[in-house]
């Protein structure tokens, strides 16, 4: 078995892309061996026109027949070429390598020349590409290539070989023909772990500032109890009744972490929805997966054709709450300011101490809906997921409203 190295595979390898044929050398070296066979079949022709004899007539049925027998080998190599491919998984994790391998193999005793393949590479690649090769496979062959594939996006796609090329053995016909064995990945969204969360050290300072503000102490005093902190200890009804007074509180302070996750899908073009959806998701398992980890619950809201609430107390709850997360389906009709409206109407954001929502468009009415949570004393994060620089949002940013940019390829570390 040969292999010819061309310089297409450089070409769509760069370009992360293999749904069009790039023009480089292999698509202009075909034109000109057209026109030079063409040019010789001319010559034959006019040398019968003109001579007449048996090396004329012979030199034209032979330019004549050569396309022909070419045209038959592309298609017994079509019926006869074998490919095959496996994957450790089907079922894959976001930037987590699984095994690939793909095999080409002549069952026949006639030789095969000049096949190449192309690989899926929207949504994965692999880390070892050989690069664009042409396999000449005598009788017997086989070729194995063992790598690792690896997916971009949360969601099932075709990933593998995505076609086949052959060409003739006088390279002036190629046919590329789908590969019958397509693989299609089912792909889960990965776990980003962060160490800090730069977007809340902005409130640390506020939340240091009315730990006792927003609950007042009142005039109304008890018995002190162990355990009650000595802040609140009275010290002049200690001094008048000779014995500890602590203040009462007028109510409870806001506990507990809320996150609502928009799930609408934007667009028609999975090139376009997968990236979006796939890094909504990781910035809601990214901040799930944070407080959790330290075990502070947190309830998490989206739309699954209604509103879907999920409380997560810690990380012994987490795993429930991925799986979940990984299965949710976006939709048109998840419309997130009426969810976040009707969200907003009871009880569950405003009892929070912070809330994160997760966007992608941003409207104005959404934006005053966050703003009457960071008046009614929410610490309001959005975490605005988009490639677009948001300026006229980002120049919105309060002392209890904060809005974050994050890039739809970007690393959370850093930007959350």
């Amino acid at each position: 078995m040969k292999r010819r190295k061309t310089s297409r595979g450089a070409v769509e390898q760069a370009s992360g892309h293999s749904g069009q044929e790039p023009a480089g050398k292999g698509g202009s070296g075909l034109k000109i061996r057209r026109c030079i066979f063409f040019v010789l079949w001319m010559l034959s022709l006019a040398a019968i026109t003109f001579f007449g004899g048996t090396v004329s007539y012979g030199l034209f049925w032979g330019m004549t027949l050569l396309p022909v027998v070419s045209v038959t080998y592309i298609a017994f190599v079509y019926f006869r070429f074998k490919v095959y491919q496996e994957i450790g998984n089907r079922s894959m994790v976001c930037g987590q390598p699984e095994t690939w391998f793909f095999v080409l193999q002549n069952e026949d005793r006639f030789a095969f020349t000049s096949v190449s393949v192309r690989l899926f590479s929207d949504f994965s690649y692999v880390e070892e590409l050989p690069g664009d090769v042409e396999y000449e496979l005598l009788p017997g062959d086989r070729f194995t290539f063992e790598t690792k594939l690896v997916c971009r996006y949360r969601g099932e796609y075709e990933v593998g070989i995505r076609d086949v090329t052959v060409t003739d053995f006088l390279g002036i016909f190629r046919v590329r023909y789908d590969n019958p064995g397509i693989i299609k990945a089912l792909v889960s969204p990965r776990i980003v772990p962060l160490t800090e969360l730069k977007c809340l050290g902005e409130f640390q300072a506020l939340l240091r500032r009315e730990t006792f503000r927003e609950n007042e102490p009142d005039v109304v005093v008890r018995d002190y109890m162990p355990g009650d902190p000595l802040k609140q200890i009275h010290w002049k009804a200690t001094a008048r009744e000779r014995k500890l007074k602590t203040r009462t509180r007028k109510g409870e302070e806001k506990q507990g972490i809320s996150i609502f996750c928009d799930m609408t899908r934007w667009y028609r073009d999975r090139k376009q929805y997968l990236p979006v959806e796939n890094k909504m998701l990781e910035v809601l398992l990214a901040l799930g997966f944070f407080f959790a980890g330290r075990d502070t619950g947190f309830t998490a809201y989206y739309g699954q054709q209604g509103l879907v609430r999920q409380q997560i107390r810690g990380m012994e709850d987490f795993d429930g709450f991925y799986r979940k997360t990984a299965d949710v389906a976006f939709g048109p009709e998840e419309e997130p300011g009426t969810l976040l409206a009707r969200l907003m109407a009871g009880e569950g954001l405003w009892d929070s101490k912070a809330c994160f929502l997760i966007l992608h468009r941003p409207d104005r009415r959404i934006l005053e809906m966050t703003e009457y949570l960071a008046l009614g004393g929410v610490m309001t994060v959005i975490c605005l997921v988009s490639d677009q620089f948001q300026e006229s949002y980002i120049r919105q940013n309060s002392e209890r409203r904060k809005i974050v940019r994050v890039p739809i390829e970007a690393d959370l570390e850093g930007v959350l």
